[in-house]
């Protein structure tokens, strides 16, 4: 027994476990560069899908722009042409204008007032005439008032003054011409 030599045999031990060592240390590397990679690949592929599906979302968004302002487009053009409808009928209906005001001033002068004298300015209407009784003047008021046509009645003066016989007060009114969407909707009620 003396001369057995237990060098060797540790030595190689020692190799043994350094190899072992190394194969593990390897393996060990190896098995985490592997699983970096295929989360690094995993991670990378969502990153990828999620850059396709906001390009895709981009691109959907840019053709809805584009879509809002062909409606913006669409509802300007709808305007302007409503507004060209309304200014054709307000044209239509003022055609006639001066007779319906003819017409319905006739219709609200009560019997007693005289007009002496009647102007159109836009749509101010300006009177001058005279009157028997001021009670006449005052319905004249109301009936005005109450015109689908006529709107605003602003006695400016009443002057009594007499006449042969009679005793007639001279009065100078004004009165305005309703707006043209005011005038369509009275005509439209029952």
């Amino acid at each position: 027994m003396p001369h057995i030599n237990l060098l060797p045999w540790r030595e190689q031990h020692r190799k043994d476990s350094q190899n072992k060592f190394v194969t593990v240390l390897f393996g060990v590397v190896v098995v985490s560069f592997l699983s970096m990679y295929l989360l690094s690949s995993f991670y990378g592929g969502l990153r990828d899908g999620q850059n396709v599906k906001n390009n895709f979302l981009n691109t959907e968004i840019a053709l809805l722009n584009q879509r809002i302002r062909e409606i913006n487009e669409l509802d300007k053009k709808k305007e302007n042409l409503q507004q060209r409808m309304r200014l054709i009928e307000e044209l239509q209906s003022n055609r006639n204008l001066g007779t319906q005001i003819m017409d319905e001033v006739a219709n609200i002068v009560p019997a007693g007032v005289y007009l002496t004298k009647l102007e159109r300015r836009d749509d101010r209407i300006h009177v001058i005439g005279r009157s028997e009784s001021n009670n006449r003047l005052s319905t004249m008021l109301r009936q005005v008032q109450g015109s689908y046509l006529l709107e605003r009645p602003i006695m400016q003066g009443i002057v009594a003054g007499e006449q042969t016989s009679r005793l007639l007060s001279d009065f100078n009114m004004d009165f305005y011409v309703k707006p043209f969407d005011q005038i369509g909707e009275a005509r439209n009620e029952p």
